[in-house]
């Protein structure tokens, strides 16, 4: 994969990951800082490392699900991992600026 395509493809998950919701929270897990690290290989292989607002989050399941079937779905990825991480333990300055500001943070 040229590093054109493979770019591309990168944003094309940022964008995807952008539509995934913490049905509890008005804030895509994107913009809430919950995606810590995005790896794609040459081969289209997508490995993803997030974590939740709480470790006990009753919508686990259901975001991690979603995720999953939604970064499937893009052309060009062949497989994806989400692996669930609480090292670092998240906290509400991971958000973006407007995630806070919709949360009324600032």
């Amino acid at each position: 994969m040229d590093q054109q395509r493979h770019l591309e493809l990168e944003e094309k998950v940022v964008e995807m990951l952008r539509t995934v919701y913490d049905p509890e929270i008005p804030v895509d897990i994107y913009s809430l800082g919950l995606i810590y690290k995005i790896d794609l290989d040459d081969d289209g292989n997508l490995s993803i490392d997030m974590t939740l607002t709480a470790p006990n989050c009753p919508a686990a399941d259901f975001i991690i699900d979603d995720a999953r079937i939604k970064l499937e779905s893009i052309e060009g990825i062949k497989s994806v991992v989400i692996n669930l991480v609480f090292e670092p333990e998240w906290d509400k300055d991971m958000m973006s600026e407007e995630a806070k500001l919709e949360l009324g943070f600032l």
